[in-house]
């Protein structure tokens, strides 16, 4: 049983669990800088470098997968067993293993060995995403639960912002530094990751959150699976985290081509933090509704918020050493994604589709052109995808009942599209080249495009039927 919990101890606890995602965020986005890294000192392909995103999302997926294992075999809910608080904390410290392990990995020379290191660090989080995520929409109403998780997600964003300008930092010296990376900087990032993680292991062992667990049965076997919309939600999360890792996965090599700036590794950072701060700009704005405005003042804030959200990351990009004068233009894409919301309706079939065309059309547009408005088009994809999780969460789980817990952990499985489409994109470009390989993007915008329209009658409160 839960323990009741008050109003305000309920902000304080809420306020405790989502620092957990600004991490996430901020080492999920920090590979962007470090793949481009790896390539160069290991003489990869582009294919291989992408082998940095295949082992991180996959440990998200095997780390799920054996969760859901045991807890078949065992017949009982191991997350459950152990609760939340205590799930993190152990998943902090698996991460801290896979942070000390990069150094001597890196030192030996092999690549290899760095790809394990960052497995284990993969593992880590994905314990602590099975625990945290349910946590955030335990700790308030269910209806709110949603907008609860783009609150977290904004807090994501925030830290896949920062990430790439302070890995930058440590790694070159500064932004836009022409020194090469260094085996002794590569040390103290991951000291400082490490460092970083026994802080929050520390914090949230001493953090008054209270006891909270899954209030669902324990259900065996996959009747999950029985709903379509399950498990055509589990391949647009497949599809939704793929193209959101590989757009900026693949933006170094990008980046790097002469019609994008021969930009060095060192260079890039500024690109990769509006990138993900894309994705801070969108889920900052879908968080509004936890806050209850009134209507007319939610719409102001609808409008306001997207473009705070932007001046936090020219901001910060701005702190980091860099020039802002030549992103301004990118205002045009956020009040692009404004209208994108505002004709959303806060429905999530109608959200999700309009915000894939959004992507579809943006992505059209790179192949399409080149140079800035290239460069500027792909970086929206940022915008396209910042909504996405919580609209396909909705949609997948909409009607599973007692197989809602189920439903939850079998599409946390899907990150595992982080780990496919990265490596498939780096593998087409090697083929024919990098700036069309981004074509993979569009079909991934296509699939949830499809996917929306499929659940569509969703938003209209329609129950579903299993199969």
């Amino acid at each position: 049983m839960n323990q009741p919990i008050t109003q305000n101890r309920r902000q304080t606890a809420l306020s405790i669990a989502i620092s957990v995602f600004f991490f996430w965020g901020f080492v999920a986005a920090s590979n962007g800088i470090f793949i481009p890294f790896c390539k160069k000192h290991f003489s990869l392909t582009q294919f291989e470098s992408q082998l940095i995103d295949l082992t991180f999302y996959g440990g998200y997926f095997i780390g799920s997968l054996l969760l859901l294992l045991f807890s078949q075999m065992a017949k009982v809910d191991i997350i459950n067993r152990i609760g939340y608080k205590r799930g993190i904390i152990y998943g902090l410290l698996i991460s801290i293993v896979g942070a000390l392990a990069i150094i001597p990995s890196v030192h030996a020379g092999s690549f290899p060995l760095i790809l394990g290191a960052f497995f284990i660090l993969a593992l880590g989080f994905s314990l602590q995403q099975t625990c945290a995520q349910p946590l955030v929409i335990a700790l308030g109403t269910p209806e709110s639960g949603a907008h609860r998780l783009s609150l977290a997600g904004g807090i994501n964003s925030l830290g896949t912002t920062i990430g790439p300008l302070v890995v930058a930092l440590i790694l070159f010296g500064g932004i836009g530094n022409n020194a090469d990376a260094s085996i002794t900087s590569i040390n103290q990032l991951y000291i400082f990751l490490a460092a970083v993680f026994l802080g929050v292991m520390l914090f949230f062992s001493f953090a008054p959150l209270p006891k909270v667990n899954a209030d669902t049965a324990f259900e065996p076997g996959f009747g999950a699976l029985r709903f379509p919309q399950l498990v055509f939600g589990m391949i647009a999360i497949f599809m939704y985290v793929g193209v959101e890792v590989s757009i900026q996965s693949n933006m170094g090599a990008l980046l790097a081509e002469p019609a994008f700036g021969s930009m060095k590794e060192s260079e890039i950072a500024p690109y990769i933090a509006l990138y993900w701060g894309s994705l801070m700009i969108g889920r900052w704005a879908g968080a509004i509704p936890v806050f209850n405005f009134s209507k007319g003042l939610a719409r102001v804030m609808l409008i306001l918020v997207p473009f705070v959200a932007f001046g936090v990351v020219l901001g910060a990009i701005h702190i980091s050493g860099k020039p802002v004068e030549g992103l301004y233009k990118y205002a045009f894409c956020v009040a692009a994604m404004v209208m994108t919301m505002f004709a959303g309706k806060e429905k999530p079939a109608r959200t999700l589709l309009l915000f894939s065309g959004f992507g579809i059309l943006a992505m059209i547009l790179g192949l399409l052109t080149s140079g800035e408005t290239a460069l500027f088009a792909f970086l929206s994809g940022g915008l396209a995808c910042s909504i996405m999780w919580p609209s396909i969460f909705a949609l997948a789980i909409s009607g599973l009942g007692k197989y809602a817990a189920q439903g939850s952990a079998l599409l946390i499985m899907m990150i595992l599209g982080g780990a496919i489409i990265p490596p498939l994109q780096g593998w087409i470009a090697d083929q024919i080249g990098i700036h069309p390989s981004y074509a993979i993007a569009v079909l991934c915008f296509a699939y949830l495009a499809w996917f929306a329209w499929r659940t569509r009658k969703l938003d209209t409160g329609e129950a579903p039927v299993a199969h």
